[in-house]
């Protein structure tokens, strides 16, 4: 017989366990060559592999047994918000139950975790914590306002015409009740500190940092997503806004950079302005601030919006 010197699709593609290679028919000594690397316990890749973070989390959900994909991976794999410095991380992160031995791979950060049949699921045939499992095992390694801003995106409003979605992926009460499941996990304490900065309303994680950043300055908290016009489903709306003093507030990332977008920025702007608003613009040199220099800002805006309009002082002094 012919001796075999290729690896056989999907195999030669990616990461692949030890049980799909006997099943593709390829035998021990095949799997002995120089052009596939053991990179652990039942799992194997082609030596010329370029790293693919969905490839490698497939096979090693297949090679581990009542295991899941979790943590940061989960969460890069269902683009979720992460801070910049995790965005494009190549980690691989796995949880296993108690009930099971720890994990001990080259190259993977193992987790021993109690977590339920809900908090978990198959996807595209990968076992992996759901959305908001994931958010919470990261309480124990994001920072209170990277961990808020990604609660945000959990609990937004979606836009239906360009998510093919109509429900968020959790609310508050949810979120809150998978907290209450475990009291004793690590960084359980500021899920709870996260949960009571949450709000629903912020389209990006900027928008969540702005309002932190306006949070830590005690100032009002804004309204999100506040429409010029009140129920009509065509006006154009500010991110933040305090309609009182009639200052809206936009932050315009790096989407808005288009002559399209653009243009309909200006006509949104002019509309609220048109209409008596003051309207303040920031963009990604503010979120590099930290948005000190926009906190300074809102504060004349607030001050000239209550000296306009004499009505709002009750507003200011009842938040």
């Amino acid at each position: 017989m012919r001796k075999q010197d290729f690896l056989p699709q999907p195999l030669a593609a990616g990461p692949f366990t030890f049980g799909s290679a006997r099943a593709s028919g390829v035998t021990l000594n095949r799997l002995r060559r120089k052009d596939v690397v053991n990179v652990g316990r039942g799992l194997y890749r082609p030596a010329d592999w370029d790293f693919d973070l969905e490839g490698a989390a497939r096979a090693l959900s297949a090679a581990s047994h009542g295991a899941w994909i979790s943590h940061v991976t989960a969460a890069r794999l269902r683009c979720q918000l992460l801070p910049p410095r995790l965005a494009d991380s190549t980690e691989l992160h796995l949880s296993k139950p108690r009930s099971l031995p720890a994990v001990r791979r080259k190259g993977v950060s193992g987790h021993t975790v109690l977590a339920l049949e809900d908090e978990i699921e198959l996807i595209d045939g990968i076992r992996m914590s759901t959305r908001s499992r994931t958010w919470l095992d990261l309480t124990s390694i994001l920072p209170l306002k990277d961990l808020v801003s990604m609660g945000d995106e959990l609990i937004r409003i979606p836009r239906v015409d360009f998510e093919g979605r109509t429900q968020p992926y959790d609310t508050v009460a949810g979120l809150r009740i998978l907290a209450a499941r475990h009291p004793n996990l690590q960084g359980i304490v500021r899920a709870r500190e996260a949960l009571d900065l949450m709000r629903v309303g912020a389209d990006s994680a900027p928008e969540s940092l702005l309002r932190l950043a306006i949070a830590d300055a005690e100032l009002p908290q804004p309204e999100l997503q506040v429409p010029l016009r009140a129920g009509d489903a065509r006006s154009p709306s500010a991110d933040l806004a305090y309609r009182h003093c009639r200052l809206a507030i936009q932050y315009d990332g790096g989407h808005h950079l288009g002559d399209a977008q653009i243009l309909s920025d200006r006509r949104r702007d002019k509309a609220f302005e048109s209409a008596g608003w003051t309207v303040l613009v920031f963009d990604q040199s503010d979120l590099a601030d930290d948005f000190q220099q926009s906190v300074v800002k809102i504060k004349k805006g607030l001050r000239k919006g209550w000296l306009d309009h004499p009505q709002a002082a009750g507003f200011a002094s009842s938040d």
